[in-house]
């Protein structure tokens, strides 16, 4: 490990900044949106349109990359990045923000691609895995230091909105001034839905729940945080929960997940994540019953992505593996333009408690869809360990991931 942080810390530090400054608007702008008077259902746009964004980026960044190379796609991008985040509080209309969020969605697509094949590139095969959960460390440490900054400012003053602009633009200096050579980028190949769904329906329908799962509870968490009249330093200690969850129950449920039936662990997580949130949806819990509510989430989402990877790649070959993580991200972010659609939607009509109602019913499906498929077909063998993933890898990194471990 000490290896890869000799190698590629300018990379690391440079993700660790734009994490924190994508942390911070992340959660500001439903805090603000809200307080603006913007409805549930108008900031569910907002936040879907980032989901969406990042779609449409995860198909443009490697075509920009190929006519033109990392270094302009990454300027390019850091300046529409910069530019978008000073720009929300001056243009107070949801509409507009949502088409600058689907801006800033294909940048930190293109943004992300960029740095992780900058990142494959400096690692060695037996550096590679070690370098990528670093990675996904990073991303979420960044996260969760940002809820710091939310909770000691003010959602109502601009500063809030240039202290992102800034991270993110200092987050350039060190990936950009980075003493590894410019990767090569070639564009992955894909495996056709219906050999994908052939191949792992439980893997197919688990990446469509998830990217549910994740974007209602990440992209609402502060609108639901301000409809249930919490405080800002409340909903940043109640979305930093949902982060040290997942950091902290990743390797277990790996751990686990290597010597047992992946689709028993799978199941098992979801049924304790459905009975989690009706709990929270049906009882007036305490703030600090909420946090653990909250942990819980976060820590079955976060590795619930790493398993689903895991097991549709114990279907596949080798060769099949890049072309599966493409139309697995796919999957993943199609689901995840609907996830805050819907729970913006249910909360206007049943109040806050409908951002967990929507996620236990995922939840649901998910336990119902699994646990009917385990009677149609045996597990295979495990084939190799589950490497932790995030739900805001691109199929670079994926790909990457599942190709390094054979």
């Amino acid at each position: 490990m000490l290896k890869v942080l000799a190698t590629c810390w300018p990379l690391l530090l440079g993700i660790l900044l734009l994490m924190l400054g994508n942390g911070v608007q992340g959660t500001l702008l439903g805090i603000r949106g809200t307080l603006q008077g913007f409805s549930t259902f108008e900031l569910s746009i907002v936040t879907s349109s980032y989901f969406l964004g990042f779609l449409i980026g995860s198909h443009i960044a490697p075509m920009l990359i190929q006519k033109v190379g990392h270094v302009r796609v990454f300027a390019a991008l850091a300046s529409i990045i910069s530019a978008v985040l000073v720009l929300y509080p001056v243009l107070l209309d949801w509409q507009i923000w949502a088409a600058m969020r689907v801006l800033i969605g294909l940048s930190f697509a293109g943004v992300y691609i960029t740095a992780e094949s900058w990142l494959n590139n400096a690692s060695t095969n037996e550096t590679r895995g070690q370098a990528l959960s670093a990675y996904m460390i990073v991303q979420m440490l960044g996260i969760v230091a940002a809820q710091g900054l939310i909770a000691w400012g003010n959602p109502l003053d601009f500063a809030m909105f240039v202290i992102p602009s800034v991270l993110v633009s200092f987050s350039f200096i060190p990936l950009l001034l980075a003493a590894t050579q410019t990767p090569t980028f070639e564009t992955q190949k894909s495996l056709p839905f219906r050999e994908l769904f052939r191949t792992s329906p439980v893997g197919c329908m688990g990446m469509l729940i998830s990217g549910g799962v994740f974007s209602a509870m990440f992209g609402m968490a502060s609108v639901w945080g301000t409809v249930a009249l919490l405080t800002v330093k409340q909903i940043a200690l109640f979305t930093s929960a949902l982060y040290i969850g997942g950091l902290c129950l990743q390797y277990p449920i790996g751990w686990l997940s290597d010597h047992y039936d992946r689709r028993k662990i799978m199941l098992g997580m979801a049924a304790v994540a459905a009975v989690t949130m009706a709990i929270a949806g049906l009882l007036p819990l305490p703030f600090p019953a909420l946090l653990v509510v909250a942990a819980i989430l976060g820590g079955i989402t976060y590795p619930m992505y790493s398993l689903l990877i895991a097991y549709t790649n114990d279907f596949l070959a080798k060769e099949q593996m890049a072309a599966a993580s493409a139309g697995m991200v796919f999957l993943n972010g199609f689901g995840a333009i609907f996830g805050p659609i819907v729970t913006g939607w249910l909360m206007g009509v049943v109040g806050a408690r409908g951002f967990f109602l929507f996620i236990g019913v995922l939840y649901v499906a998910q336990v119902g869809y699994t646990g009917w498929r385990m009677t149609r077909r045996s597990t295979p063998a495990v084939s190799a360990p589950v490497s932790a993933l995030t739900p805001t890898a691109s199929s670079l990194a994926v790909g990457a991931v599942l190709e390094g471990r054979n």
